[in-house]
C-alpha cells in the first residue's frame, strides 16, 4: 500500500510555532513565531535588487544622465579657458585648462550624484509608487545604502565620461600624481552629495522643491568652491568662508590627485588630514540622514 501523508498533530500548547511532517512521520521543521523576522542579518538579495533597479533606471536614459553632463562640463571648460586662459595663463604651475579640468570632473560627479539620489524617493512620493520601496523586507540601512551606492555609480560613470572627453581637448594634461587622492576625494564627494540628495528627496514634496535645493544650495557651493580659481586670490574673509565649504576640500583634494598641489597644501600630510575630516563628516551626515529616514518623516503617512 502506498505511503500516506500523516497530518501534523494539533498544536495544543498555544505556541505560535506550527510543526509539519513528511510521509515518514518525522518532523521536518517549524514556522517561525509570529512577528519573528525570517531574514536575519543583511538582506543581500534585496539590497542588490534595489541597487540594480536604481542603476537600470538611469542607464535607460544614459544620453541624458551620463553623456549630456559630460558635454555640459566640457562646454564649461571651453568657455572658461577661452575667457580666462589666454596668453598662456598658468595657475599652480600648470596651464589654466589643466588646472580647471580636475575641478570640473569632480563637480560633474557630485552634481549627478545629487540628481540621482534626489529623484529616487521624490518620484515615488509624487507618482504614488513609494510603497515599492517601503514594503519590501529592506531595513533603513539597506534602503539608504542601495540608493547612495547607485548614485555613486552614476557619479563615477559621469566622471569617467567627462575625463575621457577632456583628454581630447587641447592643452589639458590629465596625469595622476596621487591616485589615492583621486579615488578618495572623488568617492567622498559623490557620497556626500548622494546623502544630500536623499535628504532633499525626503523633505521635498514636489519637483520645484528639489530644483530649489539644486539652484540655491548645490550650484552656489559648487561654483564658489575654488573650481575656477585658487582661494589665495580672495580677500581674507572670503578665504575663511571658503574653508567652511565642504565642496572646497573635495575639489582641492581631487585636484591634488592630478597636479600634486592644491589650495589645501602641497604635502600628503595636509591632504590626509582633509581626507580624514571629510570621511568623518560623511559618517556623521550619513547617521543624520539614516535617523531621518528611519523616522518616516514625510514618507510614511
Amino acid at each position: 500500500m502506498a505511503d500516506q501523508v500523516q497530518p501534523a498533530p494539533a498544536n495544543l500548547s498555544g505556541s505560535d510555532d506550527a510543526s509539519f511532517t513528511d510521509n515518514t512521520g518525522k518532523g521536518r521543521g517549524s514556522f517561525p513565531k509570529r512577528g519573528e523576522p525570517v531574514i536575519t542579518g543583511i538582506n543581500r538579495v534585496g539590497l542588490w535588487s534595489l541597487y540594480i533597479k536604481e542603476v537600470r533606471r538611469f542607464l535607460k536614459v544614459q544620453t541624458q544622465t551620463i553623456w549630456a553632463p559630460a558635454v555640459t562640463t566640457l562646454l564649461f571648460l571651453v568657455i572658461f579657458t577661452v575667457a580666462l586662459g589666454r596668453e598662456g595663463r598658468e595657475v599652480l604651475g600648470v596651464n589654466f585648462a589643466t588646472f580647471v579640468a580636475p575641478g570640473l570632473i569632480v563637480m560633474g560627479m557630485m552634481q549627478n550624484a545629487f540628481a540621482n539620489s534626489s529623484f529616487s524617493l521624490l518620484s515615488g512620493k509624487i507618482q504614488g509608487t513609494i510603497i515599492d520601496l517601503l514594503m519590501p523586507p529592506l531595513s533603513t540601512g539597506e534602503l539608504l545604502t542601495g540608493i547612495v551606492a547607485a548614485a555613486v555609480t552614476r557619479a563615477v560613470a559621469v566622471g569617467c565620461a567627462v575625463a575621457l572627453a577632456m583628454t581630447f581637448y587641447p592643452g589639458v594634461d590629465l596625469v595622476l600624481a596621487h591616485p589615492w587622492a583621486v579615488a578618495w576625494f572623488g568617492l567622498m564627494g559623490a557620497v556626500m552629495l548622494a546623502l544630500m540628495g536623499l535628504l532633499a528627496s525626503i523633505w521635498a514634496e514636489k519637483f520645484d522643491h528639489n530644483a530649489a535645493v539644486t539652484n540655491f544650495v548645490i550650484a552656489p557651493l559648487s561654483l564658489l568652491s575654488g573650481t575656477f580659481y585658487v582661494i589665495d586670490n580672495l580677500a581674507p574673509l572670503f578665504q575663511v568662508i571658503s574653508r567652511f565649504n565642504p565642496f572646497f576640500y573635495v575639489i582641492s583634494g581631487f585636484r591634488f590627485g592630478f597636479l600634486g598641489q592644491s589650495d589645501i597644501g602641497d604635502t600628503n600630510a595636509a591632504l590626509v588630514q582633509s581626507a580624514i575630516g571629510l570621511g568623518v563628516f560623511n559618517l556623521v551626515f550619513a547617521f543624520v540622514v539614516y535617523r531621518i529616514l528611519a523616522s518616516g518623516w514625510k514618507i510614511r503617512s
